[in-house]
C-alpha cells in the first residue's frame, strides 16, 4: 500500500474584514503539487517531476538529457516531442473534502494532448496548451488516496495526424521542421500550442510537453464564486461609478447576499435567489475622489483591492478577491483633415499618449523555470527604461497572472496579441470551438488588469497573406489553387473578423480589438507608405536599408522595427567553449536563427565602424551597432509627434542564450540597446539630426506645453577645447519643437568634423533634464586618441561607487568584469576630456574585488592595440 501524503496549499477564508453577522464555512483549494513522477509511456521507468514543469526540464534535472542552450545539444534531443509522456502522482483526499458537496479538479494548463485519468478512469481528453479545464470529480474521487495520472501524446505527432486530416500544409514559415527531423512538414498551424516552441528565427526548436501549470483541486457547498469583472462606466477624478459582474455557479436554488468591499471598505450589499447552474449579477458600485491609474511617468498606478464575499444566511461561503486601476483608455482612430490618413494612438483618461516600449516575448522556452524574480526584473527594467508599454507578442503565450499585476504595478500598459503568429490556421468546426473557449478563458482572466489596453487578433499574418492585393504578401497566396486559397481566407476571416472581436464583444466590450497587426485598417494591407494603423518596419535588417531610412519612413504607430546585436563575452562563454569563438563557427551560428544575421551584422557595421579582429571587440561594437540604430528610430519616432505616437522596437528579451533583436539577454544583462533606449525614452530629451547641409534640433516631451526650456549648446574637441557655443531659449508650444534649424557651415566653419562632439544641455530652470552628444561623422571616421581613462574605487553604503576621468574623449566606456552577475548604473556611456563620471553597482552584484576584476573597454581599444 502506497502511504504518501499530499503537501498542499489550503485556503480557508477567515478575513478578519467580514462582517461580525458572519460565521465563516471554508472552501477547499489544495495544488497538486508534490510527489509527481514521469515516464516515457510504456516504458515504466518512473523518476521524479516537477509539476508545474515539462517534459524536458524533467529530464535535464534526472540527468537523462544535457544542457539543450549549451552549444549544438538542442539537436541531440529532437526525439522527446515524437514520444508520449505519462505524469502521475497519489493524493489524499480526507473527510474535510469529501464533505463538501462539489469537488472539482482544475488544470489550469496541459500541453497539450493530454489524457487526464482518476483512479483509472478517463476523465476528460485536452487539446489546447492556452485554456483551462476543469472536471466535475464529485463521483469520482476515493476517501483517502487517489491515484492521478496524465498520460501526454507527442505534440509533433498529433500535429501531423492534423495536417493530414486538414489535406493540405498551411503556411508556416518560423516552423523549423528541418532542425526537428520532421522534412517538410510544419505542423504548429495544427497544434494550439506556443508556436515560439517550433522554432523562431531568435529561438530554438523544442516542442515541450508538461503540466506547464498549477493543478488545483476544489471543494465547496451550495454555491461558489467563478468569476468578477469590474466595469468602469463614467470616470472622472471626482468620482468612478462601476458595475461589477459577477459569476456564481450554484449547485442548489439558493438566497444569499453578496458583500462587496473596496480596500476593506464596504460599499455595497445585496440579496438574491441563486437558480442552479450559472448565474451573472450585477452590482453597481460608487468610488469618490477616486485616484487614476496612469501609465509609466504620467501618474500614479493605484490599484483598488475589491473582495466579494457570498454569504448564505449566517455564514460566509466563498470569497473571491480581485485588484484593479481605474482609468479609461480608448484606440483613437480619427480621419486627418486633409483626408490623408487616420491617427493610431492610445488615449488614456482623456489625454493623448505616446506608446514607448518594446515587444514581448516568452522569457524561456521552458516556461515553468520563469521565475517570480525573472518576472520582475523584466518589467522592472522596461519600467527603469522610462517604457511605458510592452506589446505581448502573438507567438507565445498568455502571460501568467503576474506579468499582468507587474505591468499593473509599474504602468505599463499591455498590446495583447491572441496566440496566433505568421501563419495560416484550419478553419473546420472543431479547431474554431477550441479557439474560441480559448480566447474566452484568456479575456476573462486577464480583463480586470488595467495594463491591458488592446486586443489584438494577430501578428503579421493580414500582410503575409496579402488577400486585397494580388502582387503582395510573402508568396504565401501564390502556393495555393483557388479552392484552396478560398478555405484558407474564409478561415482566416472567420477566425480574426468575426470570432475573435465576438469574443471582445461579449466578454470585455470595453476595450479595443485590431484585427491584425500591422494593418492599415480592415481591408488594406500596410505598406512603408500607408498613412493609417501600425507599421512593422523592417527596411532596415531585413531590406538592408541604411539607418537613415528610420526617419524616412514615417508611421502613426511603429508597433514592430530592429536590428540585432550578440550577447556580450561573459554570456556567450556560458553556452561556448573557446574553439566556438568566431561569428561564423557551428555553434554561433546555431545561435543564431536568422540565417541572414551574422553576417548581416557585419554587412551594417562596415558602413560604420572599424570591424575588430578580436572576437570579443566584435560583440562590443555589434551591441554599439545596435543601440546607435535603435536610439536613431525612437528620436525619430518621439520628434514625429503628434504623426506618430507610439514606438515599440522588436524585442526586450530572450528565450534562450541567443544572437537577436533583443535589448536584454537571456541572463539578464543589458546590451547597450537598453541603456540607450532609457535615455531616448526619457520623459524628455533632446533630439539633434542633420539633413541637406543644416543641424536640426528638437526637444520632444511627454509632458502637456509650455514649458520655458533652454539648450545650452557647446561645440567641443577631443582633447577638451570649446570651439563653438551658443544658448537657445523657448517655450514648449507642443509635445515636440523644432528649435533649431542652422546651417552646418555657420556652427561648424572650417573645423575638422572628426575631431568635434556637439554637446547640448536642456535645462528647465536649474534642473538638467537631458544631454546629447552628436558626431559629425561616423564612428570609423573619428580620429579618436587613447583617452586615459582612470578609475577610483570606493564602497558606499550598500553600494560600490566608481569615479571614471579621461584626459581624452572616451567613447562608449563599457565596464565589465569576471563576478559581476548585476549591473552598472549606466554603461556604454562616453566621458569628455575632464569630466567626472559616477557609476555604481551593488555590492551583492560583483562576487569578487572589483579592483582587480574591473575591465574598462572603449571604442579607442577596437582598432588600436593600445
Amino acid at each position: 500500500m502506497i502511504n504518501r501524503m499530499l503537501v498542499f496549499y489550503m485556503f480557508v477564508f477567515v478575513l478578519a474584514s467580514c462582517s461580525d453577522d458572519y460565521k465563516i464555512k471554508s472552501m477547499i483549494q489544495m495544488e497538486i503539487n508534490h510527489d509527481w513522477k514521469f515516464s516515457q509511456a510504456g516504458k515504466e521507468v518512473w523518476l521524479p517531476a516537477t509539476v508545474p514543469g515539462t517534459v524536458h526540464t524533467d529530464l535535464l534535472a534526472n540527468k537523462i538529457i544535457e544542457d539543450p542552450y549549451y552549444r549544438l545539444n538542442e539537436k541531440q534531443i529532437q526525439w522527446i516531442d515524437k514520444v508520449d509522456w505519462e505524469y502521475r502522482t497519489v493524493f489524499i483526499a480526507d473527510g474535510q473534502v469529501l464533505e463538501h458537496n462539489r469537488i472539482e479538479l482544475i488544470f489550469k494548463g496541459l500541453d497539450t494532448y493530454a489524457k487526464i485519468y482518476l483512479n483509472g478512469d478517463l476523465l476528460q481528453q485536452t487539446d489546447n496548451m492556452f485554456r483551462t479545464w476543469k472536471i466535475d470529480v464529485t463521483k469520482k474521487i476515493r476517501k483517502g488516496e487517489n491515484k492521478l495520472s496524465v498520460i501526454l501524446a507527442s505534440p509533433t505527432q498529433r500535429g501531423l495526424e492534423e495536417l493530414k486530416a486538414y489535406g493540405f500544409q498551411l503556411a508556416a514559415d518560423n516552423d523549423q521542421s528541418e532542425a526537428g527531423e520532421m522534412g517538410q512538414d510544419k505542423v504548429s498551424p495544427y497544434v494550439r500550442k506556443a508556436p515560439y516552441h517550433f522554432g523562431w528565427d531568435w529561438g530554438p526548436r523544442l516542442v515541450t510537453s508538461g503540466i506547464w501549470r498549477p493543478v488545483i483541486l476544489r471543494a465547496w457547498d451550495e454555491a461558489c464564486l467563478e468569476n468578477i469583472q469590474i466595469i468602469t462606466d463614467d470616470l472622472s477624478t471626482e468620482r468612478a461609478g462601476l458595475t461589477a459582474k459577477i459569476e456564481i455557479v450554484a449547485a442548489e436554488k439558493l438566497e444569499i447576499t453578496l458583500n462587496l468591499f473596496v480596500d476593506d471598505i464596504s460599499l455595497s450589499t445585496r440579496n438574491w435567489k441563486l437558480e442552479i447552474g450559472n448565474n451573472l449579477l450585477e452590482m453597481p458600485l460608487t468610488i469618490d475622489n477616486p485616484v487614476l491609474w496612469q501609465p509609466n511617468g504620467l501618474g500614479s498606478q493605484k490599484l483598488y483591492t475589491i473582495r466579494i464575499e457570498l454569504a448564505d444566511k449566517e455564514q460566509v461561503i466563498d470569497v473571491m478577491e480581485t485588484k484593479t486601476g481605474l482609468r479609461i483608455v480608448k484606440l483613437v482612430r480619427q480621419p486627418d483633415p486633409d483626408g490623408k490618413g487616420k491617427s493610431f494612438y492610445f488615449k488614456v483618461n482623456g489625454n493623448p499618449v505616446f506608446a514607448k516600449g518594446a515587444n514581448y516575448i516568452p522569457d524561456d522556452i521552458f516556461l515553468n523555470r520563469v521565475s517570480p524574480e525573472k518576472y520582475e526584473f523584466i518589467i522592472k527594467s522596461a519600467y527603469e527604461a522610462n517604457m511605458n508599454m510592452l506589446r505581448v507578442w502573438g507567438g507565445g503565450i498568455y502571460e501568467n497572472d503576474l506579468f499582468y499585476d507587474l505591468c499593473d504595478q509599474y504602468g505599463i500598459m499591455v498590446w495583447q496579441d491572441f496566440m496566433f503568429a505568421c501563419a495560416m490556421y484550419p478553419g473546420n468546426e472543431v479547431f474554431l470551438e477550441n479557439v474560441r473557449q480559448e480566447a474566452i478563458d484568456n479575456v476573462r482572466r486577464l480583463r480586470n488588469h488595467p495594463s491591458i489596453v488592446l486586443w489584438c487578433g494577430n501578428n503579421e499574418i493580414e500582410n503575409a497573406w496579402g488577400e486585397y492585393e494580388e502582387n503582395r504578401g510573402w508568396g504565401w497566396k501564390q502556393r495555393y489553387n483557388p479552392e484552396q486559397r478560398q478555405v484558407i481566407w474564409k478561415a482566416y476571416d472567420t477566425l480574426f473578423h468575426h470570432i475573435l472581436p465576438g469574443v471582445i464583444e461579449q466578454e470585455d466590450p470595453g476595450r479595443s480589438y485590431w484585427h491584425s497587426s500591422p494593418s492599415a485598417g480592415m481591408g488594406q494591407l500596410a505598406s512603408y507608405e500607408t498613412t493609417s494603423g501600425d507599421m512593422h518596419y523592417w527596411g532596415v535588417w531585413h531590406g538592408l536599408h541604411p539607418f537613415s531610412d528610420f526617419c524616412k519612413y514615417r508611421a502613426r504607430f511603429m508597433s514592430e522595427y530592429g536590428f540585432q546585436s550578440f550577447p556580450e563575452f561573459n554570456s556567450v562563454k556560458k553556452y561556448t567553449v573557446p574553439e566556438d569563438y568566431n561569428i561564423e563557427s557551428e555553434v554561433m551560428m546555431s545561435h543564431q536563427r536568422s540565417g541572414i544575421g551574422n553576417l548581416r551584422i557585419r554587412q551594417y557595421m562596415e558602413e560604420d565602424y572599424n570591424i575588430p579582429g578580436d572576437f570579443e571587440q566584435f560583440l562590443y561594437v555589434g551591441q554599439l551597432l545596435q543601440a546607435e540604430a535603435i536610439k536613431m528610430a525612437i528620436e525619430s519616432h518621439r520628434s514625429d509627434m503628434p504623426y506618430c505616437m507610439g514606438s515599440l522596437y522588436w524585442q526586450i528579451n530572450d528565450c534562450w542564450p541567443v544572437a537577436s533583436w533583443s535589448g536584454i539577454d537571456y541572463y539578464g544583462r543589458w546590451k547597450a540597446l537598453h541603456y540607450f533606449a532609457r535615455e531616448a525614452f526619457k520623459p524628455t530629451v533632446l533630439v539633434l539630426t542633420e539633413s541637406d547641409g543644416f543641424l536640426n534640433g528638437y526637444v520632444v516631451s511627454d509632458n502637456q506645453p509650455g514649458q520655458k526650456m533652454q539648450v545650452l549648446m557647446k561645440l567641443v574637441s577631443f582633447t577638451g577645447k570649446v570651439e563653438w557655443e551658443a544658448v537657445q531659449e523657448f517655450e514648449m508650444t507642443a509635445q515636440s519643437i523644432l528649435f533649431l534649424n542652422s546651417p552646418l557651415t555657420e556652427i561648424l566653419g572650417k573645423i575638422d568634423l572628426s575631431s568635434v562632439v556637439m554637446v547640448s544641455e536642456l535645462r528647465q530652470g536649474d534642473i538638467l533634464l537631458d544631454t546629447d552628444f552628436h558626431y559629425f561623422v561616423k564612428p570609423k571616421n573619428l580620429d579618436l586618441t587613447n583617452p586615459n581613462i582612470k578609475a577610483e574605487i570606493k564602497e558606499k553604503g550598500d553600494l560600490i561607487e566608481i569615479s571614471l576621468t579621461a584626459a581624452n574623449l572616451a567613447k562608449n566606456v563599457f565596464l565589465y568584469g569576471d563576478g559581476i552577475t548585476g549591473r552598472f548604473s549606466d554603461n556604454y556611456f562616453d566621458i569628455l576630456p575632464g569630466q567626472e563620471v559616477l557609476v555604481n553597482i551593488s555590492k551583492s552584484d560583483v562576487q569578487s574585488d572589483l579592483k582587480s576584476s574591473l575591465k574598462i573597454l572603449h571604442l579607442y581599444l577596437t582598432d588600436n592595440d593600445d
